[in-house]
C-alpha cells in the first residue's frame, strides 16, 4: 500500500498522474530559443544600453555581446515590428521635430549653437596651443588707450613686434556721430591685418541709442546694456578675424565720479556678455582687482611703495599706471604668443 503522505522528492509522481515532465536538455534549448528571439526582436536595445553605460569593464562586456546582437537586429525587420507592437506601452510624443537635440545644428533661428570658440582650453584641462610669433599688434580705443599704447610699444620694441597705435580721442561706442566703431574696426582689420588687438575704450559712454522707428534707449538699463553688448560683440567678432587674431579687451577700472562709475559698471557687464562666444580668441583684462579693488583710489602699492597711478581727472591712468597695466597685458599675451622680452 503506497504511503499516505506526499513525497515531492519522487520525480516519478508526474508519471503516476499521467503528467508530462521536461528534461534538462529541454530547458537548455528553451533558453537558447528565448535568447535568439531577444536578439532578433530587441538586439538593438542591448547595444543601446551598453553605449549609455559609463566606461568600465561592465560596459565592455555588455557591448561585447550587444554590438553583434544589434547588428543582427538591424539586418532584420523584426525589431521595428516589435517596437510598433509595443508602442502603446510607452506612448511618447514625437520628439524628433523642431526643438529636439537632433535639429540643433540645423536651426537658423531661436537658440544659437555653441561653437568650440566659446571654450577656453584651460577651463577644460586641455593642453594649450603652442605660442606663435606676434608680428603686428594693434592698440586702439578712446583716450583710455593712451598712454597704454606707448607703454606697450616701448616694452615690445626689443621683440620686433610692430605696434600700431590708433587712439580715437573723445569717441565712444554709444556715440557714433564722432566715430562709428563698427565701421572703424572693419577698416582697421582690413588695413592693418593685426595678429592681436588690444582695446581699451569706455571713458565717453552713456549716450542714448536711437531706436529703429523712432525714440531712444537711455542709459543705463537692460535695454541699453543689451544694445551696447551687441555693438561690442560685433567689434570683437571683427577683431578676432574669424579666429586668426587674438583680442585683449581691457575692462574699465572704477573712476572717481559716481555717475561715471555707474555707467562703467554697466559697460563692464556688457563686455562680459559680449565676449562669451569666443573665449578662445577674446580675452578680458580685469582692471578693478588691480587698480580699484575697494573703490576708487589715486595710488596703489608698487614695489612696496604707494605710487600715484591715476591722472588728476580721476578717469585715466598716468604713465606709471599705464606701464603697470602694460605688463599685465603682455603677460596675458604671452600665453598665446612667443614674446622674447
Amino acid at each position: 500500500m503506497p504511503p499516505s503522505h506526499r513525497d515531492d522528492s519522487l520525480m516519478g509522481r508526474f508519471d503516476q498522474h499521467g503528467l508530462s515532465r521536461f528534461r534538462a536538455r529541454d530547458a537548455v534549448w528553451t533558453t537558447f530559443l528565448i535568447a535568439a528571439l531577444l536578439v532578433v526582436f530587441a538586439g538593438d536595445s542591448a547595444r543601446r544600453a551598453g553605449e549609455q553605460m559609463n566606461p568600465g569593464i561592465g560596459r565592455d562586456v555588455v557591448l561585447f555581446f550587444g554590438k553583434p546582437a544589434g547588428a543582427i537586429a538591424d539586418a532584420l525587420p523584426f525589431a521595428q515590428v516589435a517596437d510598433n507592437a509595443t508602442a502603446w506601452v510607452r506612448p511618447d510624443d514625437d520628439l524628433g521635430g523642431n526643438g529636439s537635440f537632433a535639429t540643433l545644428t540645423l536651426q537658423t533661428t531661436g537658440v544659437p549653437p555653441v561653437t568650440p570658440e566659446a571654450f577656453d582650453p584651460a577651463q577644460l584641462g586641455a593642453k594649450p596651443a603652442k605660442p606663435r610669433p606676434l608680428k603686428t599688434l594693434l592698440v586702439t580705443g578712446d583716450s583710455l588707450s593712451t598712454p597704454l599704447d606707448t607703454s606697450l610699444a616701448r616694452d615690445l620694441a626689443p621683440t620686433g613686434v610692430k605696434v600700431l597705435r590708433e587712439p580715437h580721442l573723445g569717441s565712444g561706442i554709444s556715440k557714433s556721430f564722432l566715430v562709428d566703431w563698427g565701421q572703424l574696426s572693419v577698416d582697421q582689420v582690413r588695413k592693418d591685418k593685426p595678429d592681436a588687438v588690444v582695446v581699451f575704450i569706455g571713458a565717453n559712454e552713456g549716450f542714448p541709442f536711437e531706436k529703429q522707428g523712432g525714440g531712444e534707449i537711455k542709459c543705463c538699463g537692460v535695454d541699453w546694456a543689451t544694445e551696447y553688448a551687441n555693438r561690442i560683440r560685433a567689434m570683437m567678432n571683427t577683431y578676432r578675424a574669424k579666429g586668426a587674431a587674438q583680442v585683449y579687451w581691457v575692462k574699465l577700472m572704477t573712476p572717481r565720479s559716481k555717475a561715471r562709475a555707474d555707467i562703467g559698471r554697466v559697460v563692464n557687464a556688457a563686455i562680459d556678455v559680449a565676449a562669451e562666444p569666443w573665449k578662445t580668441q577674446v580675452h578680458l583684462i580685469e582692471t578693478i582687482p588691480i587698480f580699484t579693488p575697494k573703490g576708487y583710489r589715486d595710488a596703489m602699492p608698487i614695489n612696496g611703495e604707494d605710487t600715484i597711478v591715476r591722472m588728476p581727472d580721476g578717469i585715466h591712468l598716468n604713465d606709471t599706471g599705464a606701464a603697470f597695466l602694460a605688463n599685465v597685458v603682455i603677460k596675458r599675451m604671452g600665453q598665446d604668443f612667443a614674446l622674447q622680452r
